[in-house]
């Protein structure tokens, strides 16, 4: 038997001000598209922005349904619609900004299991890393350099028997 470990590197930062401009630009369209989610079951509003190869950005927040599991999670409203919007084109990084309105969070919230399987599809089928950017409410902001390292071992269509 053989052993074999995965580490995860994450840049932690203080606040905002410690990101270049264009990372807090993003993050702060994850803020502002946080504010637009529908959540009134959970109370925990999550809010997305991803960056294009072509410069655009495209957001997403999360949208709750009284018939569980029929909402959809702020991050693959926004992978799904760069996908649908902008073929083809890459997506660079994805600012995620998770909180409730009752209790500010102050730890970043990493994307469920089912954005990370979606964010590592795309990643896997443009062949470069997308960048996670997480943040609470309030706190510190952690980024991820590829989707692939929150999904050690993850499933992917070349794993598909196609024939």
């Amino acid at each position: 038997m053989k052993e074999q470990h995965y580490n995860v590197t994450v840049k932690v930062f203080e606040g905002l001000n410690e990101l270049t401009r264009q990372d807090q630009l993003l993050l702060e369209k994850a803020i502002a598209a946080r504010e637009n989610a529908y959540a009134p079951y959970s109370n925990f509003k999550v809010g997305a922005a991803a960056l294009l190869d072509n410069g655009e950005i495209v957001l997403g927040s999360n949208q709750e349904n009284a018939s569980f599991p029929s909402g959809l999670c702020a991050e693959r409203v926004a992978v799904f619609q760069a996908g649908a919007r902008f073929p083809g084109v890459p997506i660079l990084s994805l600012a995620i900004s998770a909180g409730s309105d009752e209790e500010p969070s102050k730890e970043p919230a990493a994307p469920c299991g089912n954005c990370r399987q979606s964010i590592y599809e795309y990643e896997h089928k443009q062949g470069k890393p997308i960048r996670v950017i997480l943040r609470g409410s309030l706190g510190p902001v952690y980024i991820i350099n590829a989707i692939s390292d929150l999904l050690p071992l993850g499933f992917n269509s070349s794993q598909l028997n196609s024939q």
